[in-house]
């Protein structure tokens, strides 16, 4: 009986330490879309891709207009041309609208690339950010916001690393 009620005591002791310790490691949240929309780093990348996308639009834009144009202008000559003539007219319309659709699809897959390779580009800039404060401050795990469900807003690091990854990018682009 006496080992059993050791045995037992000796369980319940590693139990409780080992729940201790857990409870003591630190957790931090951050929001990585408003340090990325806020860092100077973000704000030169995002303009860089918001004038490419501008662009794309107002291509998308004036072609849209020609071939708006070139329609009128075919309609009015329905009546006017010949059956055949009209049909090659439209097989030539509708051929530069799919070869235009086919360039500016190629044109938004190179932007949502270009998007995806600035923001791996960033976060790879800001790991050892992460790393080096959560060590120096003693945080056991840093979670993405959008993950997190609920959290006190004191475990809310983000103007802490924007400062910090504003800092550090400038040491770099300055070397």
């Amino acid at each position: 009986m006496l080992k059993k009620t050791y045995i037992l005591f000796i369980f319940f002791f590693l139990f409780t330490v080992s729940h201790q310790v857990k409870a003591e490691d630190k957790i931090a949240f951050i929001d990585l879309n408003y340090l990325y929309n806020n860092s100077n780093a973000g704000k030169k990348v995002l303009k860089e891709f918001e004038s490419k996308r501008d662009t794309i639009n107002k291509e998308f834009s004036s072609f849209a207009k020609k071939i708006d144009e070139e329609k009128k202008k075919l309609l009015a000559q329905k009546n006017v041309i010949a059956e055949e003539e009209y049909k090659k007219k439209v097989i030539q319309l509708e051929k530069k609208v799919q070869e235009y659709n086919s360039i500016i699809s190629k044109k938004r897959n190179d932007l949502a690339k270009f998007n995806n390779d600035i923001r791996k580009d960033f976060s790879n800039k800001l790991r050892p950010i992460l790393e080096d404060y959560s060590s120096e401050k003693a945080i056991g795990m840093i979670i993405k916001k959008e993950n997190l469900l609920i959290g006190k807003n004191t475990l809310d690091v983000t103007k802490d690393l924007l400062d910090l990854f504003n800092k550090k990018v400038k040491k770099l682009s300055t070397q």
